[in-house]
C-alpha cells in the first residue's frame, strides 16, 4: 500500500460500527421508568461507536423519526466522521 496513514489497529477496533438504537419509554402511557419487552417507537438515534485505530470519536447523534431515514442518516454519521467507504467489485452488477 501506498498510503502513508496505514496503521496496525488492534483486534477489536478492526471494525467501523454504527449504532441505531429505538425509544421504548412512553409507550401506551406507561409510568417512568417502565417498558413492554420487545415494543419500541418507530424513532430513536444513530451514533458511531469510538475506535481508537480509525481516531473516531463520536461527536454528533443523528435522531430519527421513521424507520425510513435509517439509511440516509447512517451515511450523514458516516460523513461526519470523515469515513469513506469502499465498493466490493460484486456490487458493480446493482451500483451504477
Amino acid at each position: 500500500m501506498t498510503n502513508n496513514s496505514v496503521v496496525k489497529a488492534k483486534l477489536k477496533e478492526r471494525m467501523v460500527e454504527v449504532k441505531v438504537r429505538f425509544w421504548t419509554h412512553g409507550i401506551d402511557g406507561l409510568p417512568e421508568g417502565y417498558i413492554i419487552p420487545k415494543h419500541t417507537w418507530t424513532r430513536g438515534i444513530i451514533r458511531i461507536e469510538s475506535n481508537d485505530s480509525y481516531g473516531i470519536k463520536p461527536v454528533k447523534t443523528r435522531h430519527f423519526n421513521s424507520l425510513i431515514e435509517i439509511p440516509n442518516l447512517i451515511e450523514k454519521v458516516l460523513i461526519d466522521h470523515n469515513v469513506k467507504l469502499h465498493r466490493k467489485r460484486n456490487t458493480e452488477k446493482y451500483i451504477v
